[in-house]
């Protein structure tokens, strides 16, 4: 479980975009904010609702004591109790929706001053996020140039492995070039584009040009006949 934990980081921490995740949590801290603004208005109004029913009870209680008033005056003691247990009760629960309006005050002053250091908060992460992003693009623009210019990056490896097999196949290619060359002028293969001529064909030509060369030799030898001859005289009577 630890292996595959680490594993599973590790595979998070390559696929994990720092600019999205700042953005994300940018985010989530926003909803945050937005919850905190609703629970401050749930307080507000739960607030005004006690507020107006206290109201209607505190308008209550004058009436109430003039029920009771009018009741006595008429002999009536059993309705001016009644009206006065009434305005009792009244006032009971109007200092109970008091003390519940004093604690949604409380409540409502601490939600706006955590609302409001909340969106302090926030402000300022928004503003470190954007630096960070910047930061991070610059640093991974960096790192791309770098590779390109070593090399090392993906891409510029099947650059260069690319730029080595043409290399390699150019010199395969020259070197074929050459060995044909070498054959075919060693007569090992014959060249059939040199207008049709075979290997035969050459030598034979070779031979009728050395038999011309030959003939017109001894032609020339014949019509230097006397010269030649002299130049022997010479030669025995120098020996």
């Amino acid at each position: 479980m630890t292996l595959f934990k680490s594993k599973w980081n590790k595979l998070l921490n390559r696929a994990e975009n720092p600019a999205e995740t700042l953005d994300y949590s940018y985010e989530k801290q926003l909803e945050l904010l937005q919850n905190v603004k609703r629970g401050v208005a749930d307080v507000v109004t739960a607030k005004k609702r006690l507020e107006l029913q206290a109201g209607k009870l505190e308008a209550s209680v004058p009436k109430l004591e003039s029920q009771a008033r009018e009741a006595l005056g008429a002999n009536r003691e059993d309705l001016a109790r009644m009206a006065l247990e009434r305005k009792t009760g009244a006032q009971a629960q109007l200092q109970d929706l008091d003390r519940q309006v004093d604690e949604l005050n409380q409540q409502q002053q601490k939600l706006e001053a955590n609302e409001k250091a909340l969106s302090t908060r926030i402000e300022t992460f928004r503003s470190q996020k954007e630096v960070m992003k910047a930061q991070y693009s610059a640093a991974e623009a960096s790192v791309r140039i770098g590779e390109a210019s070593t090399g090392i990056g993906d891409q510029m490896s099947d650059a260069g492995a690319a730029i080595q097999r043409a290399q390699e196949k150019t010199e395969e290619m020259q070197a074929r070039a050459s060995a044909m060359d070498e054959l075919i002028e060693s007569g090992t293969l014959e060249d059939y584009t040199a207008g049709g001529e075979t290997q035969l064909d050459r030598e034979l030509a070779q031979l009728t040009s050395q038999s011309k060369v030959d003939d017109e030799l001894a032609k020339m030898k014949a019509e230097l006949g006397t010269g030649s001859g002299s130049g022997s005289e010479q030669k025995e009577i120098s020996q």
